[in-house]
């Protein structure tokens, strides 16, 4: 089994930074993209920011020049720094991973529990 676990969540002032960890752990032989979403009540979850496997970061167009992906393949880890945070930063962040397990030659997403930003004065 394959276990996702979110940290770094917390509430910060406006213009503020946070940094959020993704650990993964279990039976694992590889990851291949990385992920961060948001989901905000009444809204849909949206993807914030992706990293492929080879390290390439992608970004919505709301966090560009804010936001930094990163990954720490042997670690196993994912991180979200987010600098200059805004209110409507505000949600429920969570990580996503595509992993290929020991048991299979098939690959699949594996998401964490979510850790809670609130951006507020």
């Amino acid at each position: 089994q394959v276990h996702l676990v979110e940290s770094g969540g917390g509430l910060v002032q406006p213009g503020g930074s946070l940094r959020l960890s993704c650990a993964a752990s279990g039976n694992i032989w590889g990851i291949f993209g990385m992920a961060w979403h948001r989901q905000v009540p009444g809204k849909q979850r949206e993807l914030v920011a992706d990293i492929t496997g080879d390290g390439r970061p992608k970004y919505v167009d709301a966090v560009k020049g804010r936001f930094t992906i990163s990954r720490d393949d042997v670690k196993k880890m994912s991180y979200l720094q987010m600098d200059s945070l805004k209110p409507e930063d505000t949600g429920v962040y969570y990580c996503s991973m595509t992993i290929v397990q020991m048991t299979t030659t098939a690959s699949s997403e594996f998401w964490g529990q979510g850790t809670q930003v609130t951006v507020s004065s």
